[in-house]
């Protein structure tokens, strides 16, 4: 799963992605997806740590996410280079600048909300045309149109495609297009270090809750120091600034929820690990992430809530208690399960 990080020049796209990823910052990029920089960034998991702490393993292991920062555009506006990189990736993030810019001009951050998501919809309503003139000379074409009728209805009156109640079958079926409004999208208000503990501006906030889209605070330089400092530096000095833990903590969490994943956790002696898994995966298809052959050969999954486990101590002891139980194929894996698989190949 990829999440994409896009941003108008000056917005500090790319030092927020060295902040996340420790890659060096390379500000003012150029180019589209050939010029794109991906890196993996670890969530951070309590569960893990304390089931850790539980089994003393010999390797912990947490979720991944891949970032990619999307080269920058020329002019006011985005490339259509960039456009089409944004078109493969599963989620966005969009830093917006909340702060005066080298020569000192205003920030104006509804601007830059508003100005990607009609970009994105222009880019969407140019789809839909093309994809519609073409159905309309193909009767095999006729299941499609309605729905591709109403999508464009709701981009023409300014709609982004997230924003819509469509079906589970609705949305198969637009996902071959790729539609840009259609991912979901973060904000990320990049701001001032003297504002780091501050909420959003209120019409910031607005604007997020108006669109459904979350809406991450951060100062990108500020974070992007504490990424050079020693571990045992960075709670001194995330405590000067009055906050209890780096935004860049935040902003994963958030963008691990944006993609609307669980955390499926297994623990022993060897790892315990967090395997992220789609919301509402069965079972069986949740035992392919560790290996196919778990999956093919799924029995039962054994599952225990994360914290009856670390609050009990032992697997055993659960299972006395009532609190492990035997599941089969048609059950959904929840978020912070523990789970061992029984399968047979």
């Amino acid at each position: 799963m990829k999440i994409g990080l896009v941003g108008y020049p000056g917005a500090g796209k790319s030092t927020v992605f060295g902040a996340l990823t420790g890659l060096p910052a390379e500000p003012g990029a150029r180019g589209g997806a050939d010029k794109a920089r991906i890196g993996t960034v670890k969530v951070p998991d309590a569960r893990v740590d304390a089931l850790a702490k539980l089994y003393a393993p010999k390797k912990k292991t947490y979720a991944e996410i891949a970032f990619t920062d999307l080269a920058g555009s020329h002019g006011e506006g985005l490339d259509r280079s960039v456009l089409n990189a944004m078109r493969p990736l599963d989620a966005l993030c969009q830093v917006v600048r909340a702060f005066p810019d080298a020569a000192g001009r205003a920030a104006d951050p509804l601007g830059e909300i508003g100005g990607l998501a009609t970009e994105t919809i222009l880019a969407d309503l140019e789809i839909v045309e093309t994809r519609r003139k073409k159905l309309a000379k193909d009767p095999a074409g006729a299941k499609e149109l309605p729905l591709l009728e109403r999508i464009q209805d709701a981009l023409e009156a300014e709609q982004a495609i997230r924003e819509l109640a469509l079906t589970a079958d609705e949305k198969k079926a637009l996902s071959g297009y790729t539609f840009l409004s259609q991912k979901p999208l973060l904000l990320v208000l990049n701001v001032a270090e003297e504002d780091v503990a501050q909420p959003a501006p209120e019409p910031v906030a607005a604007a997020a809750r108006a669109r459904g889209l979350g809406l991450v605070v951060l100062s990108a330089s500020v974070e992007w120091d504490i990424a050079q400092m020693a571990e045992a530096e960075q709670a001194e000095f995330l405590a000067s600034l009055g906050v209890a833990e780096s935004a860049k903590s935040r902003f994963v969490r958030a963008a691990y929820e944006l993609l609307d994943l669980v955390s499926m956790l297994t623990a022993g002696e060897d790892e315990c690990r967090a395997w992220p898994v789609p919301r509402g995966t069965p079972a069986p298809r949740a035992a392919g992430k560790i290996h196919s052959d778990i999956e093919r050969g799924f029995i039962r999954a054994e599952v225990v809530p994360w914290q009856d486990l670390v609050e009990l101590g032992s697997e055993a002891k659960c299972r006395d208690a009532g609190k492990l139980r035997v599941e089969g194929k048609s059950y959904v894996i929840q978020d912070g399960d523990v789970v061992n698989f029984r399968f047979n190949v």
